[in-house]
């Protein structure tokens, strides 16, 4: 769901980059598992989240000092994947990698590589041996997504797939 930049003031308070849309999201989970980049994890009770700048800063249970919240600089956060609630066509970065694309009249495009978040719209990295293309995550481009098959059907919007080659 996120990554621990560092601690912020105090108190315990952790500043965190988001991967999830909003804060709400952390709030609904309700708990946050801690994984260090040691690989130890914790698991801790939200207390609050609210945005600051371009980041989250996150007060977990527990967590009262700077020195508490240092000792997680660079962990990543996870919550239980039962506690998001997501909408309709929403799906988990995970469950996008490795989809097959396709363009609507069956031609095959490569598999979702990578996905990066622009704050606009995600792009999927599309990669079909050495040749990637970049692919808007927006209604007019992606037109189905069948997670059981493992496919994603993109538009074959003019210019798209000649502009964007990386």
């Amino acid at each position: 769901m996120g990554k621990v930049m560092g601690p912020h003031g105090q108190r315990g308070l952790l500043r965190i980059h988001s991967y999830a849309q909003s804060e709400a999201s952390f709030q609904q989970a309700g708990r946050v598992l801690l994984r260090t980049p040691a690989g130890e994890a914790h698991e801790y009770p939200v207390e609050s989240v609210q945005p600051h700048k371009r980041i989250l800063l996150m007060k977990l249970k527990d967590l009262g000092t700077r020195q508490d919240a240092e000792a997680y600089r660079g962990a990543e956060i996870y919550v239980r994947k039962e506690a998001i609630v997501r909408g309709e066509d929403e799906y988990f970065w995970h469950e996008l990698l490795g989809l097959e694309v396709y363009l609507e009249d069956g031609q095959h495009l490569g598999a979702v590589f990578q996905i990066i978040s622009t704050g606009a719209n995600d792009i999927y990295v599309v990669k079909e041996g050495q040749k990637e293309l970049l692919i808007p995550a927006i209604y007019e481009v992606i037109k189905e997504v069948d997670i059981e098959k493992r496919r994603m059907t993109v538009s074959s919007m003019e210019g798209l797939l000649d502009l964007n080659e990386v």
